[in-house]
């Protein structure tokens, strides 16, 4: 077998078409310089021209190499991640876009896409390296959307969760977040029924928020670390219940002894992820997130029993998970919820490159997404 031979070879087994497109080009390119070269090269046809002087092999490996990568990389589109702004009458925000190579292509198709929302004193830069959603991006072909607070609305860039004007559809975040999908969405190949929201901490709240004010825009939230649907009023009520303790009344409701928090009311599917060692968003929050979704279900009308089944496993490091499914008689899952048996306040299989990420459990990224994709298109 000659050299031509051993590189077509090389090049087929790299999953290039050597005879056909843009690489058909390149191995004659290659055929040609290695014949002229004395190289082993097939010989030339009959209508080729003659060649007068055969080049030095250096001057041969730089016209090769220099033609393969040129074409190689017409061939070879990368992802790219954008910063950008978004403006409404709610606010402006910054935020990141994250386009895999798929998106790039002329005629792309429709894409899902999952909006990311940090937690406090995180960047939008910060939370796509610890959660790696980027690399699943170019796998899974999706697009991923990063709106960053600004310090100006909450010093610790905190979603602002807690607030009652932040926990309604209009004029507050929830509504500034919402445009800005949109707005992404009618620039890119984003398919409108399969967009996802999912956070930590702070952001998993706000999720969770969005999933109740803009149910018909979100089709699945992902909850990692967070609370529970108007679970707070203020700061000082946000403290309360960060620790699991129910916030026992309202400033106008003074003293009152039942449970302030208004109910979710839209059924929208929810993966939960969450600590028992989390001590500042303690567990009980992330119960009270799987009670209201489930509440939210049976309340709909002529809606089938839930079903739900749990199972036990262990990482390879080492983590303790207890995952229990929450499914629809249709077989569909509907809320599903993983508790980590000895994590803290961290995202599960995150990526050391990022804030408040625990290596050593399940890769909560890897299975928002699953379940995200799972869900049928509205």
């Amino acid at each position: 077998m000659n050299i031509q031979d051993t590189i077509e070879r090389a090049l087929k087994a790299a999953g290039l078409n050597t005879t056909s497109g843009p690489m058909r080009g390149v191995t004659e390119t290659i055929r040609k310089a290695l014949s002229s070269a004395g190289l082993g090269g097939a010989a030339e046809p009959p209508h080729a021209a003659p060649v007068q002087h055969a080049p030095r092999d250096s001057d041969t490996i730089e016209v090769v190499a220099r033609e393969v990568a040129g074409s190689v990389e017409a061939e070879t589109v990368e992802g790219q991640f954008l910063a950008r702004s978004f403006s409404s009458a709610a606010g402006s925000r910054a935020y990141k876009l994250y386009l895999p190579p798929q998106a790039a292509k002329a005629q792309a198709k429709a894409l899902p896409m999952v909006v990311m929302l940090h937690g406090c004193t995180q960047s939008a830069d910060d939370f796509a390296a610890g959660t790696q959603m980027n690399r699943l991006a170019d796998q899974h072909g999706f697009l991923v959307l990063y709106p960053e607070q600004a310090a100006s609305a909450n010093p610790s860039r905190c979603w602002n969760w807690f607030s009652p004007h932040d926990q309604v559809r209009e004029g507050g975040e929830p509504a500034l977040i919402a445009g800005m999908v949109q707005a992404v969405a009618a620039e890119q190949p984003v398919d409108p029924r399969r967009i996802y929201v999912a956070g930590l901490s702070a952001g998993a709240a706000m999720a969770v928020i969005l999933g109740q004010t803009h149910p018909e825009l979100f089709a699945a939230v992902g909850a990692h670390s967070g609370l529970p649907y108007a679970a707070a009023h203020d700061i000082p009520s946000a403290m309360v219940a960060m620790k699991g303790r129910v916030v026992m009344g309202r400033a106008h409701f003074p003293g009152t002894p039942e449970d302030p928090r208004r109910p979710a009311t839209q059924a929208v599917p929810v993966i939960v992820f969450h600590g028992d060692r989390d001590h500042t968003v303690q567990q009980s929050n992330g119960d009270q997130i799987v009670s209201q979704a489930l509440a939210a279900y049976a309340s709909e009308a002529g809606k089938n029993g839930v079903e739900a089944s749990s199972e036990e496993g262990t990482t390879d490091a080492g983590q303790r998970y207890t995952r229990t499914r929450h499914l629809a008689a249709d077989g569909r899952c509907l809320v599903e919820a993983w508790t980590l048996h000895g994590a803290g306040h961290a995202w599960s299989g995150g990526n050391a490159e990022g804030s408040f990420t625990d290596q050593k459990g399940p890769d909560a990224s890897a299975e928002m997404l699953r379940f995200f994709l799972a869900q049928p298109a509205a």
